[in-house]
C-alpha cells in the first residue's frame, strides 16, 4: 500500500484544516520544502500536495511550491487544487507533478476532465471523489469543499471508471482532520461496488481523512485500499514516520 503524506498549502505555507473549513487553518511549517525533505529522508516516495488557495480561486496559485518540491526532492508528487483548464494542467505537469487530482472539474466540466484522461492516460489523472456522508455513501463536494453537488459518490466513481479512471482519492469530509479514524464502511462500499464491474478495470482507491494511528493504516490495507493519505496524524505526532517503514 502506498503511504502518501499530505502537504496542504495556503500562502506558500504548510497548513492543515479541519473538515475543509478555511477558518480552522493551522500553520505547521512555513517551509514546505523542509517538511518534504523530512518525508523523503524517512524513505517516503510519494507526496499529496494540495493548493488550497488554488481550490478556492478556481485556478492554480501555488505552483512555485510544487516546482520547488519537485526540483529539490525525488518525491513522486500528485497535485490538486484549482485545476480547471488545460493551461492549469500544463502548469502542474511542467512544474513537476507526476499525477494530478481533479475533483470539481470532474463534476462541473466532465468534457474537459475526460479530455485530460484521454490525453494523459489513467496513470497520470486521479479522480478526486471527496464527499459529505449520506446513507447511500456520500454526495460529492466541490470548490475546495465549499459547495455540495448532487452527485452520489459511488455512481460518480463508476461513471468515470467506465471511462478508464484507475486512481481515485476519496475523503469523507466529516472525518477530515478529526483524528477519529477513517471511513472504513464507505471505502468498503466503494471497493465492493467498483470491483468486477463492467468497467475496464478495478479502481485503485486511495483513502484520505481521519487516519489517526498505525492501526488505521493496517485496517485500510486489509480492506484493499491501494494507498492512504496521512496528514494531521503526522503533524500532531500521532503516527511516527519510523512506524510506517514496514509499508514503504
Amino acid at each position: 500500500m502506498r503511504i502518501i503524506p499530505a502537504i496542504d498549502i495556503i500562502g506558500g505555507k504548510c497548513v492543515r484544516l479541519t473538515k475543509g473549513d478555511y477558518n480552522t487553518k493551522k500553520i505547521y511549517n512555513e517551509n514546505p520544502l523542509e517538511v518534504a525533505k523530512q518525508f523523503e529522508d524517512s524513505g517516503i516516495e510519494y507526496l499529496h500536495l494540495v493548493d488550497l488557495d488554488g481550490a478556492k480561486a478556481s485556478q492554480v496559485v501555488n505552483y512555485r511550491v510544487l516546482e520547488l518540491l519537485a526540483s529539490k526532492t525525488n518525491l513522486k508528487i500528485d497535485f490538486g487544487g484549482g485545476l480547471k483548464t488545460d493551461d492549469d494542467l500544463h502548469i502542474a505537469f511542467n512544474s513537476g507533478a507526476r499525477q494530478i487530482t481533479g475533483g470539481s472539474i470532474a463534476v462541473k466540466d466532465s468534457l474537459t476532465f475526460k479530455g485530460w484522461l484521454s490525453t494523459y492516460g489513467s496513470e497520470k489523472i486521479i479522480l478526486g471523489a471527496d464527499c459529505h456522508p449520506t446513507e447511500a455513501g456520500g454526495t460529492i463536494a466541490v470548490s475546495g469543499w465549499q459547495e455540495r453537488s448532487n452527485q452520489e459518490v459511488i455512481p460518480f466513481i463508476q461513471g468515470y471508471q467506465k471511462k478508464g479512471i484507475c486512481y481515485v482519492i476519496c475523503t469523507d469530509i466529516s472525518k477530515d482532520g478529526m483524528l477519529e479514524g477513517p471511513s472504513l464502511k464507505l471505502y468498503n462500499k466503494i471497493l465492493e461496488s467498483c470491483t468486477n464491474s463492467s468497467a475496464r478495470q478495478s479502481i485503485k482507491l486511495i483513502a484520505s481523512g481521519g487516519v489517526s494511528s498505525i492501526d488505521d493504516v493496517i485496517a485500510l490495507k486489509e480492506l484493499g485500499c491501494d494507498g492512504v493519505i496521512i496528514g494531521k496524524a503526522l503533524y500532531e505526532n500521532k503516527i511516527q514516520l519510523k512506524d510506517l517503514e514496514r509499508y514503504i
